[in-house]
């Protein structure tokens, strides 16, 4: 944190973000971008740029939007803030700064912070608001920060999607009026839409050019993120919780913390800032980011809820044949009174149902153990189904409006958890200490969440804190999610959630992945994993190799292509290994010892998106590099087929024009290498150039197909 007399400059190796901190005056907002030199700093307050609120508060410019909304105790709605004093601390490799503003008549605080990273260019900001007050203060509107964008020729990039078709890109130019991008759902927040967008400052989004301000939201819950295209000459930019139907009361002395948003500002286009996140989320945001994900086969897409224990030594010998390191066995493995036969029954029984399992956990696991690899287990322990002992016991557990029959949800039976019940919390971290005190070899848990907030109701809450109940069902999700990882802190989680749902940077300080979606068709998940990767890195995101027809949109995709797919992320299989032909299970033993070779660049590289499925061009292509750029992996994915089509030729990016590469292709399944395998090639001429890559496969006529896909290797020679 660099001071003047006045401003404040928060500072990343490559941004800065300018504020003015005077006594006795309001906190301004200044500059955020590129790293200022200290004369440009010096000088900064005389450049013209105006200066705009950091932290607006409603009712002393009641037509503008607010940051901050409150009702004192004596019905006064606004609120007038200056700067107290301001404040500065290191914490792990992070400064962290802190302006705290009083109202000039109330005893009521904010304080603004923000968090800068010194080893990547992402600064967090969140507020912490607290009051003196005899009496509460009503919260009605509390965002985590606000931002000015400067107008022109601005575009948006953002997430939409639903159920099997999550992380869909969408991309606008901003236009006079308000954009909202919201989540109701209460449970999950990132199917239908996503917490973090990106802002291209100087016309149409491009992958590796251009001047670039990413931000996301890392929450949970419920959120909104508004864009005020007013009059001014700026784009005005909130995010933060999601306030409808959530007005909170603030007590005396009590502090409510909001979520961080996270801000990052890249010169080299959509892609660049997706490196800054992906290196932050890697270090600091990411369960285990620094540790490569295990490669496995989950159980579910083959036998469904037909969990037996010998089939499930069969698919564990069949993963571990094919190179594979670890077994899920996912839904359908538990139940007593009620057995879990399909979706409508037996969630919050978390018991071994020894009709299916006569040996239970621990015969799985020593048939994990002959097998050689590791176990993991589904279990979605925020739900309950009204057909299950838990809720015989307990239906007060449940959250449901008073006097009202509860909506149900999947199955017709099932029913959310109220997790802002203490009680509760007690339960659903049980759910996991219990099966880990038990079974401690469980490497992995897949963490599902299959139902919204159809119920607005808490039996815990009392009356008056009603409108408490999304932001206190999720700080009791995270104190269950603290307390196991103080526990078990190198336990392996999945967020799953419907698939897509939790794909969100509050959930993954406590997971190690997201299940991208419950839809694994090769085709489609090239576009979701593509808009998905905008803001994830592929660490993170799980992506399988399932059957042909597929299971969601019956569409017959070979084999070859779900691999090149699915090694684009973290592979895994969805798949009944018996169903596969001898052929097919062997390249997929060759495909994971090939994707065991580029791993660490998937994991850990710097990902280059080339030409985007969006842009409809008849092929996809994307890369990683490492962080040396003495090695990469480049995907290409033909899209469509037709008679003499013409697709762009790709030009690669991210190597190292001084070096030379030798080319190798993974995965190969045609009779004859292509021209360039074994050659090498300049990074100048690749990225310049790039390289002719053929149409269709070199394959006996009976396996020809209409699709195509290339995984090359490259690796620099001396």
């Amino acid at each position: 944190m660099a001071l003047s007399a006045e401003n404040i400059c928060v500072s990343t190796p490559n941004t800065s973000l300018v504020i003015n901190a005077s006594e006795g005056q309001e906190l301004k907002f200044i500059y955020y971008g590129e790293k200022l030199s200290e004369d440009d700093l010096k000088n900064i307050s005389s450049s013209g740029l105006p200066q705009f609120p950091a932290y607006p508060v409603y009712g002393m410019n009641c037509p503008g939007e607010a940051a901050l909304a409150v009702k004192h105790a004596d019905g006064n709605m606004s609120l007038q803030m200056e700067v107290e004093k301001t404040a500065s601390r290191t914490e792990n490799n992070a400064v962290i700064t802190t302006i705290t503003m009083k109202d000039k008549v109330y005893p009521f605080y904010i304080d603004v912070c923000y968090k800068a990273y010194q080893d990547a260019d992402v600064i967090e900001t969140w507020t912490e608001i607290s009051h003196g007050e005899k009496k509460p203060v009503a919260l009605n509107q509390f965002a985590s920060a606000y931002l000015p964008i400067r107008r022109g020729n601005v575009w948006l990039s953002s997430l939409y999607g639903s159920w099997a078709n999550e992380g869909r890109l969408a991309q606008e130019a901003l236009e006079p009026g308000m954009k909202v991008i919201k989540n109701k759902d209460g449970v999950r927040n990132s199917h239908t839409a996503h917490a973090e967008v990106m802002f291209s400052l100087d016309g149409q989004p491009q992958e590796n050019s251009g001047n670039v301000i990413g931000a996301a939201l890392c929450y949970t819950g419920n959120y909104k993120l508004r864009i005020d295209t007013d009059d001014s000459e700026y784009h005005q930019f909130y995010a933060g919780i999601n306030e409808e139907n959530s007005a909170y009361t603030l007590e005396k002395e009590e502090t409510f913390r909001t979520p961080e948003l996270a801000l990052t500002y890249s010169k080299e286009g959509l892609s660049g800032a997706s490196r800054n996140f992906h290196r932050w989320a890697r270090l600091h945001k990411l369960a285990h980011g620094n540790q490569l994900r295990k490669i496995l086969l989950n159980s579910w897409e083959g036998v469904y809820f037909n969990i037996n224990q010998k089939g499930m030594d069969q698919m564990m010998a069949d993963i571990a044949s094919m190179g594979g390191e670890l077994f899920v066995m996912d839904d359908g493995w538990f139940g007593d009174k009620y057995k879990r036969n399909s979706d409508n029954s037996s969630l919050g029984d978390w018991v071994t149902d020894t009709t299916k399992l006569p040996k239970g956990i621990g015969g799985l696991l020593a048939d994990a153990r002959k097998n050689g690899v590791k176990f993991g287990i589904w279990i979605e322990p925020e739900m309950a189904n009204t057909t299950s002992e838990l809720y015989e016991k307990h239906p007060e557990w449940i959250l449901k409006a008073p006097q009202r029959d509860p909506v149900l949800g999947r199955g017709g039976t099932q029913v959310v958890l109220d997790l802002g019940n203490p009680e509760v919390q007690d339960f659903v971290f049980g759910v996991v200490d219990n099966l880990m005190t038990e079974y401690p070899e469980i490497d992995y848990i897949k963490w599902d969440a299959n139902m919204d907030i159809m119920n607005h109701g808490s039996n815990f809450l009392n009356k008056d804190k009603q409108s408490h109940m999304y932001i206190e069902y999720h700080r009791g999700l995270e104190k269950i999610c603290q307390r196991i990882r103080a526990k078990y802190p190198d336990l392996t989680i999945q967020a799953c959630a419907s698939g897509g749902g939790r794909a969100n940077y509050g959930y993954l300080p406590y997971f190690d992945e997201f299940w991208v979606s419950d839809n694994t068709d090769a085709l489609q998940r090239i576009y979701m994993q593509w808009g998905t990767s905008y803001f994830f890195p592929a660490i993170a995101m799980a992506s399988h190799i399932s059957a042909a027809p597929n299971h969601q949109t019956f569409r017959t995709i070979p084999l070859k292509y779900r691999i090149d797919v699915a090694m684009s992320g973290r592979l895994g299989m969805e798949i009944q290994p018996k169903n596969m032909t001898d052929e097919e299970k062997e390249l997929c033993r060759k495909a994971i010892a090939d994707y065991k070779t580029i791993r660490p660049i998937v994991q850990f590289g710097d990902i280059y998106r080339l030409i985007s499925p969006y842009d409809r061009l008849g092929v996809a292509s994307l890369m990683y590099t490492s962080p040396e750029k003495d090695k990469a992996a480049f995907y290409w994915w033909k899209t469509e087929t037709f008679v003499n089509q013409h697709i762009p030729r790709v030009k690669m990016a991210g190597l190292n024009p001084e070096k030379r590469y030798r080319i190798h292709e993974l995965n190969r399944i045609d009779n004859t290498p292509l021209a360039f395998e074994g050659k090498t090639f300049s990074g100048a001429f690749l990225m310049n150039n790039g390289l002719e890559i053929p149409y269709r496969h070199n394959v006996d006529y009976h396996k020809q197909n209409d699709y195509a896909s290339r995984v090359l290797y490259l690796e620099a020679v001396n």
